[in-house]
């Protein structure tokens, strides 16, 4: 597993390669298309309301797309990643600030700048997680120039951590599920170790647990002919 020391070793003409982990790590977190979660959206309602943002948004960055986990005042579910502030935002592990993004060479073309919702401010924190890798951010957006105080840069700082916490832990809920879904077969005979330490075989495992319908497949036909 990469370690953050690890990546910032890689090199700046690596970047196709962090790349590829980084998606890697999108992928192992199982997030894009879920669900909305309530502890999400409290730290987006609470960004937006300590920055004084209409505005407030968890993006997970995909291959070419970039995906709303949480969603606070921006009228769509997803954009394409060429348009995506956060795509720059993830580069680095600070939080990225654009005053004017009609000032800004990068985004001054936006559709997103230049049409609606006529993004001018924007304040991205990267969402890194315990491997070095960023999934997307959490950023507050506004629709006029403006400068955050070095106590809300502080305070986005800290709900970015919390959003970080939160998926780590559904990380880890999801493979202790996983775990918790292996069954306990002994090693020789292949009986089942029971809730109350007895066993069972196989068979009558799948029996206490599924319905079952009897038929015989081809090659035990083929025998028993």
């Amino acid at each position: 597993m990469a370690t953050k020391k690890m990546m910032h070793d890689i090199k700046e003409d690596d970047a196709e390669i962090r790349e590829k982990y980084r998606l890697r790590t999108v992928d192992k977190y199982n997030i894009l298309d879920t669900a909305p979660e309530k502890q999400l959206d409290q730290l987006t309602s609470l960004a937006a309301k300590i920055c004084g943002t209409p505005m407030a948004l968890i993006s997970v960055i995909d291959e070419d797309r970039q995906w709303f986990k949480s969603n606070q005042g921006f009228d769509t579910k997803e954009t394409p990643r060429e348009h995506s502030f956060c795509t720059h935002a993830i580069e680095d592990d600070s939080i990225m600030v654009v005053e004017d993004a009609t000032k800004d060479q990068r985004f001054a073309g936006n559709p997103f700048v230049v049409g609606a919702p006529d993004i001018r401010f924007y304040a991205g924190s990267p969402l890194v997680m315990e491997n070095g890798h960023a999934l997307g951010t959490l950023c507050v957006i506004d629709r006029k120039p403006r400068k955050l105080s070095e106590n809300q840069l502080e305070i986005l700082q800290i709900l970015s951590d919390a959003a970080v916490t939160h998926l780590e832990l559904r990380r880890a809920l999801m493979d202790m599920k996983l775990i918790e879904g292996i069954l306990p077969i002994c090693a020789w005979c292949r009986n089942i170790r029971q809730p109350d330490g007895s066993w069972q075989t196989l068979y009558e495992h799948v029996m206490a647990k599924r319905r079952v319908s009897h038929s015989i497949c081809p090659d035990c036909a083929g025998e028993i002919s």
